[in-house]
């Protein structure tokens, strides 16, 4: 969840409670130190869904109730609850005071930050369509044109820049980003493409269009001197995955899975990242 929505969630219900995994063992639908947050009538999050997001649910709405302030719960995923994970885990629930608040808040910050950047460079068909999926997902999304008219069709909310040069935009981008390419201008793509490839920490470069674009933009690129070997790193066209469905809709949305799969193998390589603090529950129930 992003900061800005726990916020709003943690100031429309003051009663919440924080629902977070603390331990797990084996297989289960989530990882230690996910939360959510439950309030009497809303929740934000997920530990997973099923039997036992439900009963975390109950447990919580029956805290906020009865004005108690903490509980434990252990909870094998098997059978006796109607799940076949196999695994076993144990769920702290807190009531979000102030203290716990701000480091929800604080943690929430943290995973924004650790998010990786992905620039979309056009926002034509493909472009806004791949923009409203990816910002559906958790990275820091921002889509790039030169045509204003044609930002102003993007969803709202949606993160963008009108840029004279937008090729200058993937020089100063943050270590790691993505870099998808759906331009009108295939002389502009190629520049955008040149400084994407350039940069050897980009967790994707794709670029929109077809094997004739590819063979062109890869002799150009020679030209220019790029090195052969970078071309290995181009997805083009992007969100092929076999089907041959050029409608941008479909195109978008396997390009969506295509970058994160580029961006999941990246922060595999770099190691896991460090398990979120527990919330400190005694246990008990």
């Amino acid at each position: 969840m992003n900061a800005a929505s726990l916020a709003t969630f943690l100031a429309d219900n003051s009663s919440a409670i924080a629902c977070e995994l603390t331990a797990v063992r084996g297989s289960s639908p989530r990882e230690q130190g996910t939360f959510m947050l439950v309030g009497p009538a809303t929740i934000l999050g997920t530990i997973g869904g099923g039997a036992l997001e439900y009963m975390v649910i109950d447990h919580a709405r029956r805290l906020i109730a009865e004005g108690r302030a903490a509980e434990a719960m252990d909870v094998p995923l098997g059978p006796e609850i109607g799940q076949c994970c196999g695994g076993r885990v144990k769920v702290a629930l807190r009531f979000a005071d102030g203290a716990l608040r701000q480091e929800l808040l604080a943690r929430a910050a943290a995973e924004e930050a650790r998010a990786a950047h992905v620039y979309i460079f056009g926002a034509g068909h493909v472009g806004r369509v791949l923009a409203q999926i990816l910002s559906l997902l958790p990275v820091r999304l921002e889509v790039i044109d030169t045509r204003q008219e044609e930002l102003d069709l993007l969803a709202p909310g949606i993160p963008h820049k009108r840029v004279a040069m937008p090729e200058a935009v993937v020089r100063s981008a943050p270590h790691g980003s993505a870099f998808v390419i759906v331009t009108h201008d295939h002389a502009l793509d190629f520049l955008i493409a040149n400084e994407a490839l350039a940069r050897r920490d980009a967790a994707y470069v794709g670029m929109v269009g077809s094997k004739t674009k590819r063979a062109k933009f890869s002799s150009w690129f020679i030209e220019q001197g790029g090195e052969r070997t970078a071309l290995e790193r181009l997805i083009l066209p992007i969100g092929a995955q076999g089907l041959g469905d050029k409608r941008p809709s479909v195109i978008a949305a396997l390009a969506a899975a295509e970058i994160m799969v580029h961006i999941g193998d990246r922060d595999v390589a770099a190691g896991p990242a460090p398990i979120p603090g527990t919330m400190g529950v005694a246990s008990g129930s």
